[in-house]
């Protein structure tokens, strides 16, 4: 593991920064997002210690709504990628692994689901079950679990037939202790990089989702809706906005790094030669 590299110092330092910052929110930030001062509502940035990145038209802290919002965006990323690798690769290993009808319904399963547009599946499923953090995170399972099953089958359908799987059948060893000893830490490489890319990518996605008003309840900070709630004063406070955009460019930034990093030192064509 190249841990010298550029990919990894940036991509580590920008996310351990907003990872350090969510957890610390509520010891710096003793009053919480949603505390008001009227009497300095829209104040500029960088002007007073008190409220170092502005605040808003109600008077709150832009730096603490910002982090807060961090907060709930970095919990929909990580605990939607958990919950659709989770079900997706268990998906893969057994189509992988059994091929057969297993193999064909969830892949043609996973085809129909591919084949559904994502804005149209998100509206009916906000029409439907409303608007929360959690059905959002279940919505994004639901609709990336098929990601990690194509990989991880693939995978499978190679490892199956390697020397040391096909010798632990022929000793009896049963399909269970199979796919769990010998193949899944083989497939797992590759799904630990697809997470990586894809927290990323739900971020984007809870942002944009929110900013339409088909994500986070409006009144739980978070860094879609600052964008949306900042968009009327782009011209006259452009901190409102300003600032929930940059958290996401960087924090998206560094877990792309992160996620290059890691495909590069997974993968063996890549490393050099000693």
């Amino acid at each position: 593991m190249r841990f010298r590299s550029f990919e990894f110092i940036v991509g580590a330092g920008l996310t351990g920064a907003m990872v350090l910052a969510v957890v610390l929110a509520d010891v710096v930030f003793e009053a919480g997002a949603e505390a008001m001062d009227l009497a300095m509502r829209l104040a500029v940035p960088f002007r007073s210690w008190a409220h170092p990145l502005g605040t808003d038209p109600l008077g709150r802290d832009v730096l603490a709504r910002v982090v807060s919002g961090g907060r709930v965006s970095l919990t929909v990323g990580v605990l939607s990628v958990l919950s659709a690798a989770v079900v997706g690769t268990g998906a893969g290993l057994v189509a992988g692994y059994y091929r057969g009808v297993w193999d064909t319904v969830l892949m043609r399963w996973a085809d129909v689901q591919l084949a559904l547009p994502f804005i149209l599946v998100a509206l009916t499923f906000a029409a439907i079950l409303g608007t929360d953090m959690w059905k959002l995170i279940l919505f994004m399972a639901v609709a990336q679990w098929v990601q990690y099953a194509r990989v991880v089958r693939s995978a499978t359908m190679v490892l199956r037939e390697r020397d040391f799987v096909v010798s632990a059948v022929a000793v009896g060893v049963r399909d269970p202790v199979i796919i769990w000893r010998h193949i899944l830490p083989n497939a797992a490489a590759p799904v630990l990089v697809l997470m990586t890319l894809n927290v990323a990518t739900n971020i984007l996605l809870e942002s944009s989702l929110t900013f339409l008003g088909l994500g986070i309840d409006p009144m739980v900070p978070s860094w879609g809706g600052m964008l949306a709630d900042g968009r009327t004063y782009l011209q006259t406070a452009w901190w409102v906005s300003v600032f929930p955009g940059l958290a996401i460019m960087l924090t998206v930034l560094g877990l792309n790094l992160l996620g290059d990093w890691l495909r590069d030192s997974t993968d063996p064509t890549t490393r050099s030669v000693s």
